[in-house]
């Protein structure tokens, strides 16, 4: 089923709508979910959390591309009960990854600091399409899908260490971006 017909169902409140999404993008969102917690049984929860998100914010929303916007809902869930229960150790995984991007990535709290992220999320973006494909798609794949860098370097064919100094590399270029941007970090 077409991504505008699964929306028009949601427009509609047909519980369809979520049969339809979870068979087209049921696949997608446990991956996306798995990639961050790691633990089956959380990961099903979180798809089906990501469902209902998806059913009470459709509408008013209306995503241009729903693969998009529920790998969003799905990635910010996770990452929402990663924090929960980070205090118990019990991811070690997305720890490791957050903190390879720490010391390039800034946060953000108060509004100021909330537009300045929108700010870092554009030359982000524009940093990312910059890079040639296999570069490009390996730092979303990594820093966003939060694939593993031995399930990268399996599918790159290369060792562990090679992959870890690509990854260095690509965070040392955003680094770079950054600076001449004029982004604190």
């Amino acid at each position: 089923m077409e991504d505008k017909t699964i929306i028009n169902l949601y427009f509609q409140r047909n519980q369809r709508a979520i049969t339809e999404t979870a068979a087209k993008y049921g696949a997608y969102c446990t991956t996306v979910a798995e990639n961050v917690l790691g633990c089956p049984e959380d990961t099903e929860e979180i798809v089906n959390d990501t469902w209902l998100a998806a059913w009470n914010d459709i509408p008013p929303s209306e995503p241009g591309c729903l693969r998009a916007y529920l790998g969003r809902l799905t990635r910010n869930l996770a990452i929402s009960r990663y924090r929960l229960f980070r205090s118990k150790k019990r991811y070690s995984g997305m720890e490791t990854l957050l903190s390879e991007l720490e010391d390039v990535i800034p946060g953000g709290r108060t509004p100021e600091e909330e537009l300045e992220g929108r700010e870092l999320a554009r030359t982000l973006q524009n940093w990312v399409d910059s890079l040639e494909a296999p570069e490009g798609q390996l730092f979303v794949r990594r820093y966003w899908h939060g694939v593993s860098v031995k399930e990268l370097a399996r599918e790159a064919g290369i060792t562990q260490n090679a992959m870890t100094q690509r990854l260095l590399r690509l965070r040392q270029s955003l680094r770079k971006r950054l600076e001449q941007e004029g982004v604190a970090i």
